[in-house]
């Protein structure tokens, strides 16, 4: 049963980590849906080891961009790497900042506020939508550019706000290539994912269990290679135009939503 958990887990995870659905949106309506221990948050070792997966693959995909990355550091160099380097650190601050000075009131968000779950989807809905209507674009990532596409991103933290789609959709309409958008969307995320494993790993709340293992490691390969597979297939979705069928998947689930919570249609409204 812990295998099969572990799987399922997994492949949440790897398709969640890249498809604009929002993860943490669905979380809150599974737990409202079924508010019991079946349905409970995994356990944080479960989690950063999910997260070190999706962050593995993206690493593979984009192995060459971020050997790019590094390199621009290390050099110092006012040249295409360094400044890429730089814009990648920039976008970062948005989400650093508010996940270090907001941490209370975005707990106080992921209580079952399906309302706005609801009504935050309807809005990753209409960026998808527009992201995928915008005229094609050959613009690169400018300083401005990364700036405002970290701000997107330390939005997204709201539940059911899509961390890349907002993110994609933000650089699609500021008239940056679809392609690069989504490059740049999933390469800022990287840093942020590895700040998150190591908080968790060094807070001291993370306990292990020997016979947990071979879950751990049945998860890591699902979440692995689901997320080699969603990532890819998220890029020719962005580059191809074709956002608008998650745009009308995060409308029906937004309004779906918010109407059973209105008519009290949740168990944990009971």
């Amino acid at each position: 049963m812990e295998i099969l958990r572990a799987i399922v887990l997994g492949i949440i995870q790897g398709l969640t980590e890249f498809l604009p659905v929002s993860s943490s949106g669905h979380l809150e309506i599974a737990k409202c849906i079924s508010p019991s221990d079946m349905l409970a948050e995994e356990s944080m070792l479960m989690t950063v080891v999910l997260h070190f997966a999706t962050a593995l693959s993206t690493i593979i995909i984009f192995r060459k961009d971020i050997a790019e990355i590094f390199a621009g550091l290390f050099q110092f160099k006012m040249n295409d790497s360094f400044l890429f380097s730089v814009k990648i650190v920039l976008s970062m601050i948005p989400a650093v900042f508010v996940g270090l000075f907001f941490e209370s009131e975005i707990e106080a968000l992921f209580g079952g506020q399906l309302i706005l779950v609801g009504s935050m989807l309807l809005i990753t809905g209409v960026l998808l939508f527009l992201a995928d209507k915008a005229k094609h674009a050959e613009k690169n990532v400018g300083i401005k550019n990364a700036i405002l596409i970290g701000i997107s991103q330390a939005i997204a933290i709201m539940p059911g706000i899509s961390r890349s789609g907002a993110t994609i959709s933000t650089a699609v309409l500021l008239g940056i290539d679809k392609e690069k958008s989504a490059r740049f969307s999933f390469l800022m995320v990287v840093p942020l994912i590895f700040g998150k494993m190591a908080k968790d790993i060094f807070s001291g709340k993370i306990s292990y269990e020997s016979s947990s293992f071979i879950p751990l490691i049945v998860g890591f390969i699902f979440a692995f290679i689901t997320g080699l597979i969603a990532c890819k297939w998220m890029i020719k979705l962005v580059k191809n135009s074709q956002l608008k069928y998650f745009a009308y998947y995060c409308f029906i689930v937004g309004i779906l939503v918010i109407l059973l919570f209105a008519y009290n249609q949740f168990p944990c409204q009971s």
